[in-house]
């Protein structure tokens, strides 16, 4: 699909780099790097071949890791992968990478996280998974604790044992390595206060909570909101606990759609549409497409949105942002350009 992959590495190398740079250059900025606080994250997958760019990134979280058959250690897809984007340390030594366990229909937490001895056995493998990857920590994706909605089994004793399996992995790791976590956009099912001490932060998922006629990830509420918008996800893990400095927010690098338009359709494929009409929705802050009969059909993101998304981040003083996926941007790098410009302005 992206054709061979040491060229089109050096290709999207090139074009990000130049892109983040002239920003960066025409502000008098600091490199994203030099600032300690603030945080601009990729996931990337283990079944593309794209190598994330590091100028514009100060996190990556390789997806994914599993909770191995036998309950007690860990699996890695793509471990070539994540060991080629491990290597991106040496040109960027400020860069952080973590491996990110779970993901939609990642199973298995549930009965890893009730049994001591393999709850114990799986934080020592995380250990182990950072030494031999020389990565910088772990991120837990338990989608979700006490829900079987991914088809994977659970317990109403999940919640209490989440918080368990991240005290256990925290001491097994030290206090020297990220321990981060994926949450739902409402702040369900995890006790934040609890595991509050052993967390670095907390990479909110604000996207997929609607379908078009809704937006999937608008700002803020309107007529066209999904059932929780991203002000009112940031809210809510507030009040659930999660101080601000703490809070990561999701971005979506896709979009959703119906009709002639797939459910799921990277941004690259959204630029290319051509039979649609754009608009903007100013109240959510978010654009959407149209079809000839003027039926919503696609909700997304573009870089528009994004600069809303960063200047809320900044004005309410949470950690960055994170977005999913870094392969599903603009060939030229537009939305992820879009998320460093945006958390790192002055």
């Amino acid at each position: 699909m992206y054709g061979n992959k040491v060229s089109t590495f050096f290709l999207v190398t090139s074009i990000c780099f130049s892109a983040c740079n002239k920003k960066e250059k025409a502000n008098g900025e600091k490199s994203a790097l030099d600032n300690k606080n603030k945080i601009v994250l990729a996931y990337a997958a283990g079944w593309n071949s794209i190598i994330p760019e590091p100028d514009c990134l100060t996190h990556i979280n390789f997806a994914f890791g599993h909770v191995n058959e036998t309950f007690n250690g860990v699996k890695i897809s793509n471990e070539n992968r994540l060991r080629q984007i491990a290597q991106l340390k040496e040109q960027s030594p400020d860069l952080k990478i973590c491996l990110s366990i779970g993901g939609w229909t990642s199973g298995r937490f549930s009965e890893m996280a009730a049994d001591e001895t393999c709850r114990k056995a799986f934080a020592a493998d995380c250990k182990r998974v950072i030494d031999e990857f020389k990565i910088d920590g772990i991120d837990i994706d338990w989608e979700y604790p006490t829900s079987t909605a991914a088809g994977i089994s659970a317990t109403p004793d999940d919640t209490e044992n989440f918080t368990l399996l991240m005290r256990d992995i925290r001491k097994s790791i030290g206090k020297d390595k990220l321990l981060t976590l994926a949450t739902v956009a409402d702040a369900k099912f995890i006790d934040f206060k609890r595991i509050n001490d052993d967390i670095d932060f907390v990479n909110v998922m604000t996207y997929d909570v609607g379908r078009p006629p809704y937006h999937h990830s608008g700002l803020y509420r309107s007529e066209h909101s999904g059932r929780i918008t991203t002000e009112e996800a940031m809210i809510a893990h507030i009040d659930s606990g999660v101080p601000p400095s703490k809070i990561v927010m999701g971005i979506p690098f896709y979009g959703h759609g119906t009709g002639e338009i797939p459910d799921f359709i990277d941004y690259k494929d959204i630029i290319k549409l051509t039979k649609f009409q754009k608009h903007w929705d100013d109240v959510a802050k978010v654009p959407y497409l149209t079809d000839s009969a003027g039926v919503f059909v696609c909700c997304y993101e573009d870089p528009r949105s994004i600069k809303y998304k960063c200047e809320y981040v900044l004005s309410k003083g949470l950690r960055g942002a994170m977005y999913w996926e870094y392969s599903a941007d603009a060939p030229d790098g537009s939305l992820r350009t879009a998320v460093y410009n945006g958390i790192f302005q002055k």
